[in-house]
C-alpha cells in the first residue's frame, strides 16, 4: 500500500485518510504483547495506514495509552480516531471523556470523534457537545459508529448533525447487510463507511469465511492469504475505509499489500455467490 490517490479518501471537509487503516480492539491489555504491537502500529503508519482507531472503551483506556506511546514521536503523521461510550456522549461528560482520550493518547486533539453506538441520550445533545468540541479545536471532525439508516436519517435531521464524517459500522465478505440501503444512503450523502472487523475477526465471526473454496482459490491465484482477499474486497468499491487490527508486524504487512490486489468483475462475481447480499433488509449487525 502506498499514498496514492487510489488508496485515500477524502472526507467531506476535505481530511485525506487511507482506504485501509488500523484497529486497536484488544490491543493494550497483554504487557507480553506491548513492544510487538506498538512496532506494529508504527510499521503500518510507514507503510501509508495512518488511520489509527481506538476507543475509551477498548481495555477501559489501555488502547488508548498504547497508541499514544506508538505514535509519541509521530503525531502529526498520523489520522487519529477514538469514541465515546453512549453514556458518555451528554455535553458536559462528552467534554469530559474527549478530554481523558486526549490524556491517554498524549495528544492535544483528535481528528475524528464517534459516538461508539446509540444509547439513550439524545442524538441533539451529542451533536450539540461534539460541535463544541470542534470549536474548542480538541477535536477536528465527528462521526458516529453503529447506526442503521433511521438514526442517520434522525441524525442529519439535527441542526449540525449534517456535519457528521464518517460512520463506522461492522462489514465484511460474510456479513453484507448495510448494502441493502445503509451504504448507498451513506453515499449520497457524503458520509462514508468506515468498516470495522472487515476481517471478520480472522473469520471467527462467519463460519468458513476463510476455509470457502471460491475464497482459498482467489487467494491462490493471487498468491495470498483468504485474509487478505477478504480485505481487498471490503475495499473494492473505493469509498470504504476498513480498519483491520493487526498485533505484529508480519500481519500489518500483509494488510498493506492487500490495498494492492484488484479483484476483477468475474472474482467479484464468484464471490457474491458464495457469500450473498441479502435479498431483504436486516438488522444492522454489531459486536
Amino acid at each position: 500500500m502506498n499514498n496514492s490517490t487510489h488508496n485515500r479518501i477524502k472526507l467531506r471537509n476535505g481530511a485525506s485518510v487511507p482506504r485501509i487503516g488500523q484497529g486497536t480492539w484488544n490491543m493494550g491489555e497483554d504487557k507480553a504483547s506491548r513492544s510487538e504491537e506498538i512496532a506494529s502500529l508504527r510499521l503500518g503508519v510507514e507503510l501509508g495506514m495512518n488511520l489509527i482507531d481506538t476507543a475509551e472503551m477498548y481495555g477501559e483506556g489501555r488502547s488508548e495509552e498504547l497508541v499514544g506511546e506508538a505514535i509519541r514521536d509521530i503525531r502529526d503523521d498520523v489520522f487519529l480516531v477514538s469514541k465515546v461510550y453512549p453514556h458518555n456522549a451528554g455535553k458536559d461528560r462528552l467534554i469530559c471523556s474527549c478530554e481523558g482520550s486526549l490524556k491517554r493518547l498524549g495528544t492535544d486533539h483528535l481528528d475524528l470523534y464517534l459516538l461508539h453506538w446509540r444509547g439513550n441520550i439524545p442524538l441533539e445533545e451529542t451533536v450539540e457537545g461534539m460541535e463544541e468540541l470542534v470549536a474548542g479545536g480538541k477535536i477536528k471532525r465527528w462521526g458516529v459508529s453503529n447506526l442503521d439508516t433511521e438514526d442517520m436519517r434522525e441524525l442529519l435531521s439535527i441542526p449540525g448533525g449534517e456535519n457528521c464524517a464518517v460512520n463506522q459500522v461492522l462489514y465484511h465478505l460474510g456479513s453484507r447487510g448495510i448494502e441493502h440501503e445503509l451504504l448507498a444512503w451513506g453515499r449520497s450523502h457524503h458520509i462514508p463507511v468506515m468498516a470495522y472487523s472487515p476481517l471478520a475477526q480472522a473469520g471467527s465471526l462467519r463460519k468458513g469465511l476463510t476455509e470457502n473454496g471460491t475464497v482459498r482459490q482467489i487467494a491462490a491465484e493471487h498468491g495470498v492469504t483468504p485474509l487478505q482477499i477478504l480485505l481487498a474486497w471490503s475495499i473494492r468499491e473505493g469509498d470504504v475505509i476498513a480498519i483491520p487490527k493487526a498485533a505484529s508486524r508480519r500481519h500489518v504487512e500483509e494488510n498493506a499489500a492487500a490495498g494492492r490486489i484488484r479483484l476483477s468483475d468475474e472474482e467479484l462475481h464468484l464471490l457474491d455467490e458464495a457469500f450473498p447480499q441479502p435479498a431483504w433488509r436486516v438488522p444492522l449487525d454489531m459486536i
